[in-house]
C-alpha cells in the first residue's frame, strides 16, 4: 500500500499542475485582452488564477512569454477564398467590420505591447500571415506582392482607426456604407485598372 501512495500523489500533483497551468493561461488571456501587456502584472494573473505568482513564472518563464503564448489573433480567411477576385475588396471590408470580441482584444493587446521586441515580432508575423499571405495567394502579376501588402496595410489601418483610435466618425458610419466605401478602396488596390 505504501508503494502506491507516492504514485497516486504524483498523479494528483500532475493533474493539479495541468489545472494550475490552464487557470493561469485563461486568466492571463482575459487580463491581457482587457488591460494590455504593460498594465497586467504577474501578481494580477496569479490572483485571477487563484495561485502564487511564483507558479506563473515556473510555468511560463516570464510575463512576455505568457503573453506570446496566449495572444494569437486568428481570422477565418475562408470567406476570402470563395469570393471572386473582383469582389474580394468588399468581402475583406465586410470581414474587418464584422470582427470584434476576442480578435479585437488580441489586436489591441498586440498593438499596445508592441514596444516589447518579441511582441513587435508577433505583431509583424500576424500581419504577414493573417493579411498579406492570404491576399498574396489570390493575386498574380509582377506587382502582386506590393498590392497584397498595400491592401493588408489598409486592412490594418481600418482596425487601427476603429479599435485603437476609436474614430467616432467611422464608428457612427452606417455599416453597409463603410463596407462599400472601404471595399472599393481595397478593390482599387487589389485589382487596379490599367491607366
Amino acid at each position: 500500500m505504501k508503494r502506491r501512495a507516492p504514485i497516486l500523489s504524483r498523479m494528483l500533483q500532475t493533474g493539479s499542475t495541468a489545472t494550475t497551468r490552464e487557470a493561469i493561461h485563461s486568466a492571463a488571456a482575459r487580463l491581457f485582452q482587457n488591460q494590455g501587456f504593460s498594465r497586467t502584472t504577474v501578481r494580477q494573473i496569479a490572483a485571477a488564477a487563484d495561485t502564487d505568482p511564483a507558479l506563473v513564472i515556473r510555468h511560463f518563464k516570464s510575463k512576455e512569454l505568457l503573453f506570446l503564448e496566449t495572444m494569437h489573433l486568428t481570422i477565418d480567411d475562408e470567406p476570402l477564398l470563395d469570393v471572386p477576385l473582383e469582389r474580394l475588396g468588399g468581402r475583406l471590408a465586410e470581414l474587418l467590420v464584422e470582427l470584434g470580441g476576442s480578435a479585437r482584444g488580441v489586436f489591441l493587446a498586440l498593438v499596445h505591447g508592441s514596444n516589447e521586441p518579441q511582441i513587435h515580432e508577433r505583431l509583424r508575423d500576424t500581419h504577414e500571415h493573417l493579411f498579406v499571405a492570404p491576399l498574396r495567394r489570390r493575386l498574380s502579376g509582377p506587382d502582386a506582392d506590393v498590392r497584397a501588402r498595400t491592401a493588408a496595410a489598409l486592412a490594418g489601418g481600418l482596425l487601427y482607426a476603429l479599435w485603437v483610435v476609436g474614430d467616432e466618425g467611422l464608428l457612427r458610419t452606417d455599416r453597409a456604407e463603410l463596407v462599400s466605401r472601404y471595399g472599393a478602396l481595397l478593390q482599387g488596390v487589389l485589382t487596379p485598372r490599367d491607366p
